[in-house]
Parts: C-alpha cells; structure tokens; sequence
C-alpha cells in the first residue's frame, strides 16, 4: 500500500494505482494538461471508498509506503486506461517501413 500526499493531506491506494498516478501526472505535466481521475482509495472509515484527483503540471505528488490494510484496492481496468492516456500523451515515433530485399534477376 501506497500513502500517496496530495495538496494538504494524503489517502491510501495500491502500489499500482499510485504507480499509475504518478506516471500518468508526469506525462500531462510534460503536456502542459491536467485531467479528472477517480480511482479506489481507503476511505475515513478503513474501508474501500473512492478519491478523485485533479492532476496536471501543477501537481505536487509524493508517495510512501505505509502497512498492506488488507483491502484490496487493485482495478485492473483502471490502470489500462491510465496506461493508455499516457500512451496517447506520448510524441509519436517515426516506424521504418518493412523493406522487401531486391529480387534477383534470374534471366541469365
């Protein structure tokens, strides 16, 4: 578990959501964009709650390791979407085409 410190204070998440967040705020940081995420969070009462952060190039993020509570915060399809916009973020990279090798010329 991940004790990750936003604005004033902190909430609790996965190691691969506060993964993901951090990864996914430097990506819009290096965009100069921010954006709304949702993701699952220990809640004031212990349990499984939700947290929403706005995130961008003015985010101050840390993140600590604090004791597993034993509640399972993973969401799989969570951390593909979050994989996906950093894709998207990404500047694009030229791929060579596949060049055939030249024939032979066979006629002798």
């Amino acid at each position: 578990m991940i004790k990750l410190y936003y604005a004033s204070g902190f909430i609790e998440v996965s190691d691969g959501v506060a993964d993901a967040i951090m990864t996914y705020a430097k990506a819009l940081a290096d965009v100069g964009k921010s954006d709304l995420v949702t993701i699952p969070a220990i809640s004031d009462d212990g349990t499984r709650g939700i947290a929403r952060l706005l995130i961008g190039p003015s985010s101050e993020l840390m993140a600590s390791t604090v004791a597993d509570k034993g509640i399972n915060l993973d969401d799989d399809p969570l951390l593909e979407d979050l994989r996906q916009k950093v894709a998207r973020l990404q500047p694009t990279r030229p791929q060579s085409a596949a060049v055939a090798p030249p024939e032979e010329d066979l006629d002798l």
